[in-house]
């Protein structure tokens, strides 16, 4: 038997993770057949499945298992269901601080047709992942949040010079592949020592770009010209809350959350795919949820390793795959209704496939 080119994890999450993970494993899986590449793919226990049946939301052994793989696939988590006890906690905020995947590649696109309010929007936000004012990511024990009355309480925002550079460091680089011009999103008029260290950063890490276009945004005027002229940007990085925000304002500009999205990478050899939405309990097992966002993040982390790993296979795979994603959304028949679409899950997956099949 021939040994695989890479080893990628399936954590299905909840609710219509497990219709749209399924879905794009199916797509991947259809991708790499036709150009070669071996992948080995292991199902892991995560979510209330998990809980259920082994008592935590992400059992022993789950870190170490995908500590050996290349990447893997997250489902959308819907943590906020779970029950008050102790092995129920929320997974991606432990995945991603585990793996050091600090940068968020959040990709916003129009496709024509799909109901989009702007035509001829492709940036890509970048956003940091492991610090900021998320209070599960910014202190190593405990919670930066925190109540010492009843009528008071205290949320602390972490910047550090070595988190601002690494992300900066990664926009500049996917900015210098794509049009070589980066937008940096603050708040330094107001957080003048926490963004003014990211802003600085930022500018340190430019000089060994000489070729990128650098320029500033205030969070707030970026938000207004997002919605008036977002063809404007390219690669935007920002810290992680102001990240979290836009993103999916972008998101909203294209036809929404199900066309968002993501991919977790750091400075190790591991990346995560993890669709930006939700889990969307109230229209889970209806088949109906759009698997875009979920197909495109795994065809980003197969893209990311086949340029990580140099292998061609992975790379033309993924290329084949986009290409395939672009046809299906045209028809009508293959898109899902929030999508301006007539058809559902099984519809977009088999739509992709058979663009595939027609290449």
């Amino acid at each position: 038997m021939s040994v695989a080119h890479l080893v990628i994890g399936i954590l299905e999450g909840d609710d219509i993770g497990h219709e749209i993970v399924p879905a794009a494993v199916e797509v991947i899986r259809a991708g790499a057949e036709r150009t070669g590449l071996r992948i080995d793919w292991r199902p892991m226990p995560v979510g209330r499945a998990a809980l259920d049946s082994l008592g935590s939301t992400l059992p022993d052994g789950t870190l170490e298992a995908l500590a050996a793989m290349d990447g893997f696939i997250l489902g959308p988590i819907g943590h906020q269901a779970y029950p008050r006890v102790p092995g129920a906690i929320n997974p991606h905020p432990i995945l991603r601080k585990h793996f050091g995947l600090f940068a968020n590649i959040r990709p916003t696109r129009t496709f024509p047709g799909l109901g989009a309010l702007f035509e001829g929007v492709d940036l890509v936000i970048v956003r940091e992942n492991n610090e900021g004012f998320q209070p599960d990511r910014n202190v190593v024990a405990g919670s930066g949040e925190f109540r010492p009355t009843e009528e008071v309480t205290i949320s602390v925002r972490v910047i550090t010079r070595a988190g601002s550079a690494r992300v900066a460091r990664a926009a500049f680089e996917l900015a210098q592949a794509r049009r070589r011009k980066l937008t940096v999103v603050h708040k330094n008029t107001v957080f003048k020592l926490g963004c003014g260290m990211f802003v600085e950063e930022c500018h340190r890490v430019a000089r060994d770009f000489p070729e990128v276009v650098v320029d500033e945004v205030i969070v707030d005027t970026f938000a207004m010209r997002l919605v008036r002229d977002p063809q404007s940007f390219d690669v935007v990085v920002t810290t992680n809350m102001f990240g979290d925000i836009l993103s999916d304002e972008a998101a909203g500009l294209v036809g929404g959350l199900g066309m968002a999205p993501g991919l977790c990478i750091g400075e190790g050899a591991i990346a995560m795919a993890q669709a930006t939405h939700g889990s969307a309990p109230d229209i889970a097992g209806q088949g109906i949820a759009n698997p875009y966002a979920m197909i495109e993040s795994a065809r980003m982390l197969v893209a990311w390793l086949g340029r990580d790993r140099g292998l061609p296979e992975a790379v033309a795979a993924a290329s084949l795959i986009q290409d395939a994603i672009v046809r299906a959304l045209a028809d009508p028949a293959c898109r899902t209704r929030d999508i301006l679409g007539t058809g559902d899950t099984g519809a977009m997956t088999e739509g992709v496939i058979a663009a595939l099949d027609a290449h």
